[in-house]
């Protein structure tokens, strides 16, 4: 099974997460951030990846750290779960709609970490959660995960839905370029030789 876990402590946060990525979709998530914990939840069920998140962090200051934190520490745990990459589909597209919202996510296991983020909202917060910190996780995600990926959502109105269908597109398009492709027969999907 292609698992990892990893532990980050600093003088802001600490934070354990694990994730499988051969999973069933199971969740154990606590940020301190109920959003957060929301779209983590999301995130495992519809990757159908299993992930475990715990963070204990500097809320009294804001939510900044401990949702960057996050991003990286479970982008590092992808990152070593996935090895060599011998075998993985790579790349992965999709539209992903949320009742009036669409999100085009598409992802790319490079190895070389980027991200294009071309999504706005409406309001400075959903519930407690600092929307602006959407893209902050992403950001930390994927460079920490050596992922190219670029996230836009095309039409939207409600941030919640807005959000959604950021992580969900995520995880859907992570759920089929982790996806081993038998045709490859266990060569890395580069003519480099290597991701």
């Amino acid at each position: 099974m292609r698992s990892a876990s990893i532990s980050r402590k600093t003088a802001e946060t600490d934070v354990s997460v694990s994730v499988a990525l051969d999973g069933t979709g199971r969740a154990s998530i606590a940020t301190g951030i109920g959003f957060l914990d929301h779209m983590l939840e999301l995130l495992a069920r519809h990757a159908l990846f299993d992930i475990e998140v715990k963070v204990a962090g500097d809320l009294h200051v804001d939510q900044h750290h401990s949702a960057e934190d996050c991003g990286i520490a479970l982008g590092q745990a992808f990152a070593r779960a996935l090895g060599d990459k011998r075998g993985v589909t790579r790349y992965a597209d999709i539209h992903l709609p949320m009742d009036e919202a669409l999100t085009r996510v598409c992802v790319d296991i490079s190895g070389r970490p980027f991200l294009v983020f071309r999504t706005q909202f409406r309001v400075e917060k959903i519930g407690q959660f600092d929307t602006e910190l959407v893209r902050e996780w992403f950001q930390a995600f994927a460079m920490n995960a050596g992922l190219t990926l670029h996230v836009e959502t095309l039409y939207g109105e409600n941030a919640h839905h807005i959000a959604e269908s950021c992580f969900k597109g995520l995880a859907r398009a992570l759920r089929n370029a982790v996806a081993v492709d038998p045709r490859e027969d266990g060569r890395v999907p580069s003519t480099k030789g290597t991701l």
